[in-house]
């Protein structure tokens, strides 16, 4: 299922890592202004308005209702679930243990696949997932590996890896050639279908946020402008780049990419800070991308 890692599938597998930074800094600053639950629902609600006519030949084709089961699937593992988790989990965690969770990505994503997908795994593939963490460790601890030991789990930190496994098994999914969509040929379409769905449970969801909770949103211009963002950005234009990669490179691949957002995220916190890049950084990156190469090797 993996093949070599051509320019192109490098570009589309580096896109999502880095619009998932911001959305994680995005995530983070709005927190106090709108739910978790909620903003996800909105998010996700303005991207199925600049779906709907983009991925129009959907409804004429018939397949949002023939591959419902596959749909709703797909829109309850990487709409519904791991974005509710990851905003959830942003309310009571810092961002540097949701991104020391999210390292754990590439160990996930080859477990899942080999225990539900028959996907076995390559020593070539463990050696880099353990590169590759390695670099996301050193930017965490900002190159003190001291620091790591006073690093504590919080409820937040679970969520973030359900978030991380309902991740894996969307990744997963994305891949199989049993009965595949017509629409699949259309990225738009694709997309569109699983965001209907995507929507239907997000807002089942951000109901029982409101029927629990005394919950309510601070309107402003700038959290108007994170929304438009966040439903852009990290989720119609990192989606598409996400499923067209992990087609083309599989998903025990695409996820050592996933180890770069915790480094765009160092380096763009410290861009908002006025701080230059430290040599720690470099490093970091040389392993994570040395990981990449490593695993994707024949």
């Amino acid at each position: 299922m993996t093949k070599r890692l051509s320019p192109t599938t490098i570009l589309l597998l580096t896109v999502p890592p880095l619009l998932w930074a911001g959305n994680a800094i995005v995530g983070r600053l709005v927190r106090a202004a709108v739910p978790p639950m909620t903003l996800n629902l909105l998010r996700w609600s303005i991207a199925l308005l600049i779906l709907l006519p983009l991925g129009r030949a959907l409804f004429r084709s018939g397949g949002l209702v023939a591959n419902w089961r596959r749909y709703a699937l797909l829109g309850l593992l990487g709409i519904g679930l791991y974005n509710s988790f990851q905003y959830l989990a942003l309310q009571s965690s810092t961002p540097i243990n949701v991104t020391l969770v999210a390292a754990g990505m590439p160990v996930w994503m080859m477990a899942v696949g080999a225990l539900f997908f028959h996907v076995p795994v390559r020593r070539k593939q463990m050696a880099g997932a353990a590169l590759s963490i390695a670099g996301v460790l050193l930017v965490l601890c900002r190159g003190q590996w001291n620091l790591l030991l006073s690093m504590r789990l919080v409820p937040g930190d679970v969520y973030m890896i359900l978030a991380t496994i309902a991740w894996s098994f969307y990744s997963w999914m994305l891949t199989q050639p049993k009965d595949p969509p017509a629409e699949r040929a259309d990225w738009a379409a694709f997309l569109l279908a699983q965001v209907i769905y995507g929507v239907l449970w997000s807002g089942s969801f951000a109901a029982g946020e409101w029927a629990l909770g005394d919950v309510a949103i601070a309107w402003s211009w700038p959290v108007a402008a994170a929304l438009l963002y966040v439903a852009v950005g990290p989720a119609i234009i990192a989606f598409r780049c996400w499923g067209a990669g992990v087609q083309r490179a599989g998903p025990s691949v695409g996820a050592f990419f996933v180890n770069l957002t915790p480094l765009f995220t160092a380096v763009m916190s410290a861009a908002f800070l006025g701080e230059a890049p430290h040599l720690y950084h470099m490093i970091a990156f040389a392993l994570i991308v040395g990981g990449i190469v490593f695993s994707a090797r024949r």
